[in-house]
């Protein structure tokens, strides 16, 4: 096959397969008596080998290399097997994070409808200076809603009227306050309350964090906007204390990415229900 033949099966372009042979990545092919350079299913696999090795994050020389010595044993290189397990291991740490990211932006889409819901249910009715009412529920009332309460009364300062509280309330995690005390919020005093002492009591927002796939979340009941943002229970997680206040650290952080536009759509509905009327 000719060097535009080879370089369109394997995916790359011609000047590409030049550049490997100019600079001893692939052996330059022998040229046929009409000067062209003639090629064939071995000089293909190789070129395979290289393109897949460079997607690997290998620099020219070292794909080459590799891909030389896998044609040569017939078999994978036993220097390959760790890349591939590196590269497995990359993608699905990049599914990981695809996944939260979704599970972000549709929590992001579901807190401006509930904004939206917010203002709409409060047009013709007279606005009063009252804050902004928000309860986080969980199962535990110990780590999840417990940092969702101290972060939204640290980001939404005297404009919301926060608490929180579990169907089956537990003990304060000691590793909450650990985590909210590395941002400078002094959680020590807190205690687990059960959502029953706060039947009855109106909120403009009941947000419910557990877990999605793992936690059936309570349905509060009353007139308001319901939201849930499903979140992993760090509580749940083993091994070191390291390992456990990473967990903590984790959900302090995917809490405050939700709740900085939730703060601002709260305001912004509130504001715009206040004009109307």
């Amino acid at each position: 096959m000719k060097i535009a033949e080879l370089a369109k099966r394997a995916g790359v372009a011609t000047s590409a397969v030049r550049f490997y042979e100019e600079t001893g990545v692939l052996p330059s092919a022998a040229r046929l008596a009409n000067g062209y350079r003639e090629y064939d299913a071995a000089d293909l696999a190789r070129l395979h080998l290289v393109v897949a090795l460079r997607r690997l994050g290998l620099a020219p020389v070292d794909a080459g290399r590799i891909a030389a010595l896998c044609m040569e044993h017939g078999e994978i290189d036993r220097e390959l097997m760790p890349l591939i397990i590196g590269q497995r291991d990359a993608i699905e740490r990049q599914r990981a994070d695809l996944d939260r990211v979704e599970s972000e932006l549709a929590d992001l889409e579901l807190t401006i409808q509930a904004a939206g819901r917010a203002r709409l249910s409060s047009e013709g009715i007279a606005v009063s200076a009252d804050l902004i009412g928000v309860l986080f529920v969980c199962t535990g009332n110990s780590a999840r809603s417990q940092i969702a309460e101290a972060l939204l009364k640290d980001f939404g300062d005297s404009d919301f009227a926060v608490s929180s509280a579990g169907t089956e309330p537990r003990e304060l995690n000691p590793y909450t306050v650990a985590v909210l005390g590395e941002i400078g919020i002094d959680w020590s005093a807190a205690q687990s309350k059960s959502v029953t002492q706060f039947l009855g009591q109106p909120f403009d927002y009941v947000i419910t964090v557990c877990d999605r796939a793992r936690q059936a979340c309570p349905i509060f009941p009353g007139d308001h906007n319901s939201l849930h943002w499903g979140l992993d229970d760090p509580a749940k997680v083993k091994g070191t204390d390291e390992h456990k206040l990473e967990a903590f650290r984790r959900t302090r952080t995917e809490l405050a990415v939700r709740l900085r536009p939730f703060v601002e759509l709260a305001r912004k509905a509130r504001r715009e229900t206040a004009l109307a009327n």
